[in-house]
């Protein structure tokens, strides 16, 4: 493992709602993973609709992303569950469709566990069952005006989650009458030796104790005056991590839509206590996961290597999602992040951890950061960049070509970070895209920070301070962009490091 200016560059990690959908036809390309706006270091389907990352589990030296998916059409439809595994989060194989809809309903976002203990009785202790817990939701119902649609149920996988058996007497959660009852995450609960389910349930989040994974009952829930209410909650997390002092805290993630920091989708989270039965924070302020308006229903892999908490989010934003200009597929899934969690002044956040297999770098080099103040010609389309800026002072960062433009700006009299995507290429597929700037309050502290940017066909992530804030945005630029241009009028670091970026794709 090696660290870039904080980010994580992996060789190998090993033992390491709801609308109707609007049909389209799918356009076929004889060049898969060339076509325009195609990413080349981000996941997505070969063809098709995808959203939410589901059923994020490692097991036998593989990392299992399932997701949400429609099969017929470039536009959301009767979710099925896709499959894609990788070995090291950059390189992704594509797997058989995993979970199909049936006559309990369509098959929503959820998670996998491996029953290691077989406490379901689905497997063997010798051959633990795969599990897959995930919210039905049928449609019928929902026409009907009913309340009680969306049920949680099982399935069970004893191949390495190649092929799927549903469990016989799902659900095996009923909904006691709520509309939004959904996005189950389920772990081992190691302290209290039982399974933990939270799901979400319109406006709060609810967490539910099982011994088998068959078997749930309620326990207790959070959120009814807590956090942001924009919107309907989705894609509960609950997990642990232990700051570098020693200290050991509970992480809540929830997403909501809208109500998002800066429009739309967006992911806030609690930084609290769990005892097994009860979640419970005195935090105050709303922390926001991404500042950027594409990284939204993000979870974290159960079995990671190492006890990592990895995160993995959907690249989009319900305000535009369907009719962004790509064809034969549409969405990607964003960079994985390694999650930490750092406190200062009593103050807890986390922070996110790029990761990106090594041996995706073509070409690294470094760059006089004079040169940069009028811009230079560098294959940007595909690539990282890293630089260090001084947080009391004034930092413009610019990706354009000859009529596009992406800007960051980072304002040290004014304590601001910017995102401006107005003119970074076609954005009249919604007035929603676009409509202004992006942006979150900082301490312009004088000391230097590291900033690491990460440039593919049709998005930009940026990770400020070693990814204490990021910003995740789509842009569709009709021509890629060629120029790199950075100005500061402060102390930057001596040089800004530009890594050429290769392909994951080799069809």
């Amino acid at each position: 493992m090696r660290l870039f200016f904080g980010l994580i560059s992996l060789t190998l990690l090993l033992p390491i709602g709801c609308i109707d959908p609007l049909i389209k036809p799918i356009e076929q390309n004889s060049a898969p993973y060339s076509e325009q706006y195609r990413p080349q270091f981000h996941f997505s389907p070969k063809t098709s609709w995808m959203n939410d990352p589901n059923g994020l589990v490692f097991h036998k030296d593989q990392y299992h992303l399932f997701y949400q998916y429609y099969p017929d059409s470039t536009v959301w439809g009767p979710m099925h569950w896709g499959h894609a595994t990788s070995r090291d989060l950059t390189h992704w194989n594509h797997e058989p469709i995993a979970l199909y809809p049936d006559s309990l309903g369509y098959i929503f976002s959820g998670s996998a566990v491996i029953d290691h203990q077989n406490t379901s009785g689905l497997g063997t202790e010798e051959n633990p069952a795969m599990v897959a817990v995930f919210t039905y939701h049928n449609m019928d119902g929902e026409r009907g005006g009913r309340t009680d649609f969306q049920t949680q149920g099982i399935a069970y996988s004893l191949d390495g989650g190649l092929t799927w058996e549903k469990y016989k007497d799902n659900p095996v959660i009923d909904n006691p009458g709520i509309k939004d009852f959904r996005d189950p995450k389920v772990f081992w609960h190691e302290p209290s030796q039982k399974w933990i389910l939270v799901l979400v349930a319109g406006d709060h989040a609810q967490i539910y104790q099982s011994p088998n994974l068959i078997d749930w009952t309620f326990a207790s829930s959070f959120g009814h005056n807590q956090g942001a209410h924009g919107g309907v909650w989705e894609c509960p997390d609950l997990f642990a991590l232990t700051t570098d002092q020693g200290a050991q805290k509970w992480v809540l993630s929830v997403s909501i839509n809208p109500g998002g920091p800066n429009g739309g989708s967006a992911t806030q989270y609690f930084v609290g206590e769990f005892d097994g039965t009860t979640f419970s924070t005195d935090q105050k302020d709303i922390k926001w996961l991404d500042q950027g308006r594409d990284n939204y229903a993000g979870v974290t892999y159960n079995d990671a290597p190492n006890n990592d908490r990895v995160l993995l989010g959907w690249m989009s934003n319900w305000d535009y999602a369907q009719v962004t200009p790509t064809a034969p597929w549409r969405s990607a899934m964003t960079l994985a992040r390694k999650l930490e969690l750092k406190v200062e002044d009593a103050n807890f956040f986390l922070v996110q951890k790029p990761i990106l297999d090594s041996a995706l770098i073509a070409e690294s080099r470094q760059i006089d950061p004079k040169t940069l103040k009028d811009g230079i010609g560098l294959p940007v389309e595909r690539s990282r960049i890293e630089f260090s800026v001084d947080l009391s002072q004034n930092t413009v960062f610019e990706l354009f070509n000859e009529q596009e433009r992406f800007v960051f700006t980072i304002q040290g009299a004014t304590g601001q970070m910017i995102v401006d995507r107005r003119a970074s290429g076609q954005i009249n597929f919604s007035d929603k895209f676009a409509p202004g700037l992006q942006q979150v309050q900082y301490v312009p502290q004088k000391r230097n920070a590291e900033v690491a940017v990460f440039c593919d066909t049709s998005s930009i992530e940026i990770f400020v301070d070693s990814g204490r804030y990021v910003f995740t945005n789509q842009v569709f630029p009709r021509q890629p962009y060629t120029h790199l241009k950075i100005t500061a009028n402060g102390s930057s670091s001596d040089n800004v490091i530009f890594t050429e970026l290769d392909s994951i794709w080799h069809e």
